[in-house]
C-alpha cells in the first residue's frame, strides 16, 4: 500500500497536478491539507475519475481542510477530535485502511511566534497526543503538513532558522511529546543523513536556491516501520506551472 501526504494549498487549483501525480506515482492512499474547499463544493468527480472511490473529507471554506482519498475500503473514519469541544478548524481527519489506522493532519502554522496563534498552534500538537493515546493502534500512521522541521538537518540554514517559527524549542519539543517512544519519522530513518526538504516559500526564489524546510511527514508505529518500503519527497512537483508551496511525501507499505 503506497501513502502519499501533500499539502496542495487549494485542490480546486491544483486538480490538473493532483491528476499527473497520480499518473506518475498512482498511489493507494491520497491524505491531502488545505484543500480549502467545503463539502459540498469537493470535486468528488475527479477523484472517481482518478480511481479514488473511498473519501474521507473534512473542509473549510477558504482556509484549512483535509481530505483523505483511498483506492482501497476505509473504515472508522472520523472527522476533528474526538476527545473534548469540537476544533471549529478543519485540520483532522482519521481512517482505517487495510489494517493501518491512517491519522491525517494539518498542524497549524502559528504565526508569529509567542501570538495567540502559536499558543493555539502547541495546544492543538497537545490534543493531538491524547488523541493517539486513547487510540493506541498498534498499526498507526500520523502524516500531514506538521508545520514543524524536528531537527536542524531539516532546514537550509539551521543559524537563520534558530528560534523561527517552524523551528522553535517550543514546537520541536512539543513534537517530540506527541510522538513519544511509539512512532518514528519513516524519512529520517530510512535517510538520516539527508538534507531535502519539502517547503519553500514562494519569495526570494526559495525553491530555485534550495532554501526550503521538511515539515511534510510521516510517522509510523514500529510494526509498520517493518514494513516501510522506499519513502520519497516528490520535489519535482514543485517544478510545476503555479505548484502548490508543498512536495508530497510518500512511502510504501509492504504486505
Amino acid at each position: 500500500m503506497q501513502v502519499v501526504t501533500w499539502n496542495v494549498n487549494s485542490l480546486r487549483q491544483r486538480l490538473e497536478h493532483l491528476a499527473r501525480y497520480v499518473e506518475l506515482t498512482q498511489p493507494d492512499v491520497l491524505c491531502l491539507q488545505e484543500t480549502k474547499v467545503v463539502d459540498k463544493l469537493f470535486p468528488h468527480d475527479v477523484a472517481e475519475e482518478l480511481g479514488y472511490t473511498h473519501r474521507l473529507i473534512h473542509g473549510q471554506k477558504t482556509y484549512n481542510g483535509v481530505a483523505i482519498l483511498s483506492r482501497l475500503p476505509m473504515e472508522d473514519a472520523v472527522a476533528g477530535f474526538t476527545i473534548g469541544e469540537a476544533d471549529p478548524q478543519a485540520r483532522l481527519v482519521r481512517a482505517t485502511i487495510e489494517g493501518v489506522r491512517i491519522y491525517n493532519c494539518y498542524v497549524p502554522n502559528g504565526s508569529p511566534v509567542g501570538s495567540a496563534k502559536f499558543r493555539y498552534k502547541l495546544d492543538w500538537l497537545k490534543r493531538l497526543k491524547k488523541e493517539l493515546d486513547a487510540d493506541a493502534h498498534p498499526d498507526t500512521l500520523v502524516c500531514g503538513d506538521m508545520n514543524i522541521a524536528p531537527d536542524d538537518a531539516d532546514v537550509y540554514d539551521p543559524f537563520e532558522a534558530d528560534d523561527e517559527l517552524l523551528a522553535t524549542p517550543a514546537e520541536r519539543n512539543t513534537l517530540k511529546r506527541v510522538l513519544g517512544k511509539n512512532l518514528k519519522d519513516v524519512y529520517r530513518a530510512r535517510n538520516p543523513f539527508a538534507t531535502e526538504f519539502s517547503w519553500w516559500d514562494y519569495r526570494a526564489n526559495a525553491f530555485r536556491n534550495n532554501h526550503g524546510y521538511r515539515i511534510d511527514h510521516i510517522y509510523l508505529t514500529d510494526t509498520l516501520m517493518k514494513r516501510a518500503g522506499e519513502v520519497t519527497i516528490d520535489r519535482v512537483t514543485r517544478t510545476w506551472d503555479k505548484p502548490t508551496d508543498h512536495a508530497p511525501v510518500r512511502v510504501e507499505l509492504k504486505a
